[in-house]
């Protein structure tokens, strides 16, 4: 098989500015809100690794000429898992200094990479995410 890995995602962004904060805090590497508002481009994007998230904003994914995108793509569609990777007592520090509400877990979940620990939050748009813990070794 010739693909190598996955690159990044795309979403449409209901309130960029409430995402950006959001993702920085969780430790995504996000720009600076004031920054990106000044820069006045239509789109923003945040880091971890290798991959990103681009976010659309309003004024991309409400245009009606901007087609590369899913036809149903809404604020809130994405349903992400981010390998974690410190422990579970880890993850539910960095959550609650974040201010992220759990919605269930953990709870014990077949990975793309075996068993593990998942914790699921929503973003400020309701974007489902996944946490998932694996086990060391």
């Amino acid at each position: 098989m010739s693909i190598a890995g996955f690159d990044h995602v795309a979403l449409p962004a209901r309130d960029p500015e409430a995402l950006i904060a959001f993702y920085h805090a969780l430790g995504f590497d996000a720009p600076d809100a004031a920054e990106w508002r000044e820069r006045g481009v239509p789109f923003f994007e945040v880091r971890w690794g290798r991959q990103k998230i681009n976010f659309h904003a309003p004024a991309l994914w409400q245009q009606p000429g901007f087609t590369l995108r899913g036809p149903a793509a809404a604020p809130g569609c994405g349903d992400l898992c981010f390998v974690w990777e410190g422990g579970a007592d880890a993850l539910r520090a960095r959550l609650e200094s974040a201010g992220a509400t759990p919605v269930a877990g953990p709870v014990e979940v077949q990975g793309a990479r075996g068993r593990g620990s998942s914790t699921y939050l929503r973003d400020p748009d309701g974007n489902l995410l996944e946490f998932i813990v694996y086990p060391a070794g």
